[in-house]
């Protein structure tokens, strides 16, 4: 708000919008609180964030403009990419040849308007709206997007030729890639690329069925139906997809896999290709891994409290072992990731080796395995220990001999980053004394194991309940409710006097702008330190359920008891999380 306190009070007494009592009662509680008139009255409740907008507007010379309902054209809302709408609360409406307009909710935002300037070229003409116009205008970049992509690829679908000769036999490596080359299988295969990017998809997966071909995106986890296309695409689609992964065309019996990168608005993403012969041709999923997506926090992945601490204290140690464990694809390469930027400075020298290399870190030396060649973990493992580490990754241990020379680093002075393949904490230690690891050896190394899933972040519009006494006892039989409340409590997220009977829980509520309720994704773990009771449990060759109970005395919070915590904060459901948590 650029307007002087003075300019604003005369404005609002002459159009009689609030009392003379209203406004000397924000002026005091301005004056004394070193705030502006105008946070004074939104605070007092006497008029809206739209109020002042419009007020704003009529008193600057600014125009107003209200959206809602209203229909922008394509072209014109793309030119501001879709992040940097949402971010800045600005999108473009109208356009002529030397000229701009675009809606904003603070046309204060120089370094917004200055960007947009730079990237379409033109003079831009700032105009003030109002929230519910700004929502409606930014539902459109999904359904606009949806109906664009979806138009442009049938229509160019339609234009592709069938893959086979005039006898019916299919074509040499040749004709393949000179098909692959027509422009509508180019424009096919880079729009299928391009939405996957902009809706946030982690695979895409392209199935060839009986009738049609079948394309899938995994959002959050979920793999949704996007789309489907004739079935005479299938074979050049794949063709152009091997193209751009350098594989061989005219292989169609055996799988294969590669990678290719591409650049959309700024930013990279690698595609990890896997082909595999089934019965109606060739299934192709690609796994897309975001560059350069840094500057993670452990309390912005989810982290908190005590585990928080604990994580915290395992990085400040010199040597010893910290895991993380959990399926594929539960973010344990994000958390290792974020791991490391915290130890990384200038005083230590970093060493990973990985599969692949996933995002890529400023001074850190990053290795890929190549197992087809022989270079595998181990291998790279031995390596790395004689380039003067400090501190190592490794991006998965996978067997006895990896195993073995990541205890063996541990114990010769560094610190050993790694992941594991189990379902929970506890498991991970007797997962590796099953590879062949001795307990005294692990018990002396092991810092902290990390178990961890993704579950579905809510979006911000969400209904609220409190749980009936049925769901209570239900809940009650998956988690200790009784630690959760205790940890609830210690963490001041509820009061000191809280019980299950006031604390409320929330529901996914599907809008257009967020058609099942949900987006994102966000962590919950359970961190399982390795204190005096839990290395006599592993020494005496305990059970993964005994060192759990005794993680537990100690004031282990499981993955489910994470969950719940974090569904009282408002940021997933009980649904959810039963569901990731499940096994």
């Amino acid at each position: 708000m650029r307007i002087q306190d003075a300019q604003l009070k005369r404005f609002i007494l002459d159009a009689g919008l609030v009392t003379r009592k209203d406004i000397d009662a924000a002026e005091k509680v301005a004056e004394k609180e070193k705030e502006s008139l105008a946070d004074a009255l939104l605070a007092a409740g006497v008029v809206t964030e739209d109020d002042l907008r419009r007020i704003e507007s009529y008193i600057l010379g600014i125009p107003f403009v209200a959206l809602k309902n209203e229909k922008i054209d394509f072209e014109i809302l793309s030119l501001i990419p879709e992040p940097i709408a949402r971010n800045h609360n600005i999108v473009a409406f109208k356009k002529n040849d030397k000229n701009l307009e675009v809606a904003m909710l603070d046309t204060a935002d120089l370094p917004a308007i200055d960007f947009i300037k730079k990237k379409v070229g033109l003079k831009v003409l700032p105009r003030l709206t109002d929230t519910e116009s700004m929502k409606s205008v930014l539902r459109q970049y999904q359904k606009t997007l949806k109906d664009e992509f979806g138009d442009i690829i049938m229509k160019e679908s339609s234009a592709l030729k069938v893959v086979t000769d005039e006898k019916g036999e299919e074509l040499s490596e040749k004709d393949l890639k000179k098909m692959a080359e027509d422009l509508p299988v180019v424009r096919i295969v880079d729009t299928l690329l391009r939405h996957a990017i902009i809706q946030g998809a982690s695979d895409i997966h392209i199935e060839p069925m009986e009738n049609e071909l079948l394309i899938r995106y995994r959002i959050d986890g979920i793999l949704h139906d996007t789309m489907t296309l004739p079935k005479h695409a299938a074979p050049t689609i794949a063709a152009r997809i091997k193209v751009l992964s350098n594989l061989k065309l005219d292989q169609k019996r055996l799988p294969q896999d590669g990678r290719f990168k591409m650049e959309m608005d700024d930013q990279k993403v690698s595609f990890r290709v896997s082909v595999l012969p089934i019965y109606y041709g060739e299934k192709i999923v690609m796994r897309l891994l975001r560059e350069n997506r840094g500057n993670f926090t452990l309390e912005g992945i989810g982290f908190h409290g005590r585990s928080l601490e604990l994580i915290h204290q395992a990085t400040k140690a010199t040597t010893g072992i910290i895991l993380v464990t959990g399926p594929t694809g539960s973010g344990k390469t994000t958390t290792l990731y974020t791991v490391l930027d915290l130890l990384n400075t200038p005083e230590v020298n970093i060493s990973t080796i990985e599969d692949p290399i996933e995002y890529q870190m400023p001074r850190i030396n990053q290795t890929q395995v190549k197992p087809d060649i022989g270079f595998t973990f181990a291998n790279g493992l031995r390596s790395l220990m004689r380039q003067d580490p400090d501190i190592m990754m490794v991006g998965e241990i996978r067997d006895s001999e990896t195993a073995s020379l990541a205890i063996n680093a541990a114990l010769t002075g560094h610190l050993v980053l790694a992941t594991v393949h189990t379902n929970s904490a506890s498991a991970t230690v007797a997962r590796l004394v099953d590879m062949g690891v001795e307990p005294f050896l692990l018990v002396s190394t092991l810092r902290v194991t990390v178990g961890q899933r993704l579950v579905r972040k809510l979006c911000e519009d969400k209904e609220q309940y409190v749980l009936t006494p049925s769901e209570k006892d239900n809940l009650g039989k998956h988690v200790d409710l009784d630690r959760v409340l205790k940890t609830l409590k210690e963490e001041k997220i509820v009061k000191a006097n809280a019980t299950w009977n006031s604390i409320p829980f929330y529901r996914a509520k599907p809008n257009p702008q967020c058609e099942d309720g949900y987006k994102g994704r966000m962590g919950i773990h359970e961190v399982l330190p390795i204190s005096t009771a839990i290395k006599d449990i592993v020494m005496s060759k305990g059970t993964a359920d005994d060192i759990k109970e005794q993680a537990q005395k100690e004031g282990m919070l499981t993955m489910a008891e994470d969950g719940v915590f974090k569904a009282v904060l408002g940021q997933t459901t009980l649904e959810e999380v039963l569901r990731v948590v499940s096994e």
